[in-house]
């Protein structure tokens, strides 16, 4: 059995750009090691769905994605029929048996896959991405958990389709609606947070070349206090970069000298009218006076 190695994938992760901390990595690692889903829980922005991007920069594979949806049926994860070309086959062979018109057109030649299916049928593991898994309904999700446990899917076409690998599951949810007890029995779980602005500032000089230390720190201190504020849409890592980049590209060096710059730039991090709003240059001033 593969040996339990966290410092392996945190490093993994860290040479893909993600900058995990050392329960996400002992999550991860547990994941690999139990091969069993893991459940990543916690605000939009937080980075959930980057922890697969990087585990498959990581691991040299494909990453597959199901974007989950309020409606989201079996047929639009697993597979479909290419319905057009399996028309058209039929008006090409009008006049021959029937039998073999529809062995024909059931086959592999007429079949869509869609990303379950797609996962279980790779030689290499793939990461297997579940995204918002709490957009989706009750039914899908009992669905999926047999699918999870089973790892095999039945086409009634073309009988049932086995693994040929244990694709590496990572499920992400958002916290909508709550998850079934036996969905979360079935995966390890980890609660994503905002990182720590020492974190932060690691995962700022990790994507963007050419930025300081201090800036680093500094940025992300200030982004630190301006989610303790009383805001509708909590500002995100991904908006973190934005203003970083922002910052950069304005030859900003310390934020204390440029006050006005910092405060315009801000558009990076509020995203609702509301927000903007709530932080004036005094709410920008005040936290930026608390930034060292």
């Amino acid at each position: 059995m593969t040996k339990l190695n966290r410092d392996d994938i945190a490093s993994g992760l860290s040479a893909a750009g993600y900058i995990a901390d050392g329960e996400l990595a002992t999550a991860v690692s547990l994941m690999t090691f139990l091969k069993r889903p893991l459940l990543l829980e916690g605000e939009a922005g937080v980075g959930k769905t980057a922890v697969a991007a990087a585990l498959a920069d990581h691991y040299n594979t494909n990453l597959i994605r199901l974007q989950c949806y309020e409606g989201l049926d079996q047929s639009a994860a697993l597979y479909e029929w290419n319905y057009q070309r399996q028309l058209l086959a039929i008006q090409a062979h009008q006049g021959r048996d029937a039998a073999m018109i529809e062995d024909e057109i059931f086959s592999e030649k007429y079949l869509l896959e869609r990303p379950l299916l797609a996962a279980i049928r790779q030689e290499k593991p793939p990461v297997l991405l579940i995204d918002e898994v709490d957009r989706a309904d009750e039914e899908f999700e009992a669905f999926l958990l047999e699918v999870l446990s089973e790892f095999q899917v039945s086409i009634p076409e073309l009988g049932t389709v086995t693994a040929r690998s244990i694709p590496h599951v990572v499920l992400t949810s958002n916290g909508t609606r709550e998850l079934s007890d036996a969905l979360r029995r079935r995966c390890l779980y980890h609660y994503v947070d905002y990182p720590e602005p020492d974190r932060e500032a690691r995962i700022i000089m990790a994507h963007l070349t050419g930025i300081g230390a201090s800036l680093s720190l500094q940025i992300a201190r200030m982004v630190e206090g301006i989610r303790k504020e009383d805001l509708r849409r909590v500002p995100g890592v991904a908006e973190t970069l934005d203003w970083a980049a922002a910052l950069v590209g304005l030859d900003v060096r310390d934020l204390h000298d440029h006050p006005e710059a910092v405060h315009e730039t801000l558009l990076c991090l509020l995203k609702t009218r509301e927000d903007k709003a709530r932080v004036t240059p005094e709410v920008t001033a005040r936290i930026l006076g608390r930034v060292a």
